[in-house]
């Protein structure tokens, strides 16, 4: 296919472009890593202007109080003038120091001034100019030590509320990567510190740019089924080792997954379903089910490891309330038979109670 030299970089990746044979700088708008301060160029110049104003107003109350030792009486509007033109260099000379008093503080005032005022006009440009490099560099350095990280396919109401449950359950917003190809989602994930892919999650290049294969773990949760079955397709082939979780819609569907390589497989309309029902019945039950899945308060459910002293012991006796027993990665219910004992290398499954974080204590993103 003939692309238009009017495409840009990014279109080009998303059309047919393979990430390892692309400069670093042409992911500048696929992929974005939230900083602890994210100014804009134009803030910036900005607020050196303002600073630069500053010295100038310093520079001329300084001129203005030897208003005498000059060619001429100053006012305070000359002082002004002649401030500009000498931290600017320009130097029109129509205004000089004479006497002694004056001319030294021209040597000890106005001359570190005027190399301060140059540096923040200096800096300014070099700043503006080097934005670009600095996220080059930013970017380069994120994908050559990204590693163990989850990655989100998918923004919408899943993904969000998969992202959720990361950080309620302790992960840091820089460890999750969130793929999705409408640029809104991704600036309030950005928002959230999450770092952001821009892009098809079922293309193989963008998986690569979000490092899928060194991810811990894979959640697919995009909006449709058949995307679903795509995406895991892609992520299987690409990181044999990862932990696919994925979402869909309709349980015939759940197999087409499991066969594509999720680990598991969780089906929204019918778990939506069974609530709707409960809820026509029992209706506390529904609130209490809304409880344990909810990472921020109340009631949760939480995996640990077995203590010493509670090897051999029947899980049913010990002092949290233990739904299920995972061993060898295999999940064992209470009432099951393999579970009546704990064994070493065991992992429970039990109910814990969680306490709503501040917001000043939650994870903040870093440089």
């Amino acid at each position: 296919m003939n692309l238009p030299f009017t495409l840009s970089w990014s279109d080009r990746f998303r059309a047919d472009a393979d990430p390892s044979e692309m400069p670093v700088h042409t992911l500048l708008d696929v992929v974005r890593i939230p900083s602890a301060e994210r100014t804009t160029p134009w803030a910036l110049m900005a607020r050196r202007f303002g600073y630069a104003a500053i010295l100038v107003l310093v520079v001329a109350t300084v001129v203005y109080f030897d208003k005498e030792g000059y060619t001429e009486p100053l006012t305070f509007i000359d002082a002004l003038y002649y401030s500009a033109v000498s931290l600017s260099t320009t130097g029109y000379g129509d205004i000089t120091p004479v006497t002694q008093g004056a001319r030294l503080m021209n040597i000890l005032v106005i001359t570190p001034c005027r190399v301060a005022f140059l540096m923040l006009l200096v800096g300014t440009t070099l700043s503006v100019l080097t934005e670009d490099s600095r996220k080059t560099l930013q970017i380069q350095q994120w994908r050559r030590t990204v590693r163990n990280h989850t990655i989100v396919i998918g923004y919408g109401t899943k993904g969000r509320s998969a992202v959720d449950a990361l950080l309620a359950g302790g992960t840091a917003p820089g460890n999750i990567v969130v793929v999705d190809d409408d640029a809104v989602v991704l600036s309030n994930a950005e928002k959230r510190g999450l770092v952001t892919v821009h892009g098809n999650g079922t293309r193989s290049g963008v998986l690569k740019i979000a490092g899928v294969a060194r991810a811990r773990s894979v959640v697919v949760a995009p909006s449709s089924d058949d995307t679903a079955v795509l995406v895991t397709l892609s992520v299987r082939e690409l990181a044999p080792s990862a932990m696919i979780v994925a979402s869909v819609r309709e349980s015939e569907n759940q197999h087409l997954l499991m066969q594509s390589g999720a680990d598991s497989v969780v089906v929204s309309s019918e778990t939506a379903g069974r609530l709707l029902g409960i809820a026509t019945v029992t209706p506390p039950v529904v609130e209490m089910m809304e409880d344990l899945l909810s990472p921020d308060e109340g009631f949760a459910v939480a995996e640990r490891s077995i203590a010493d002293d509670e090897v051999g012991a029947n899980p049913r006796h010990l002092a949290d309330i233990v739904l299920g027993v995972v061993r060898s990665g295999e999940l064992y219910r209470i009432d099951a038979p393999e579970a009546e004992t704990v064994e070493p290398g065991d992992r429970l499954l039990f109910v814990q109670m969680t306490q709503p974080t501040p917001l000043t204590e939650r994870p903040r993103p870093t440089e």
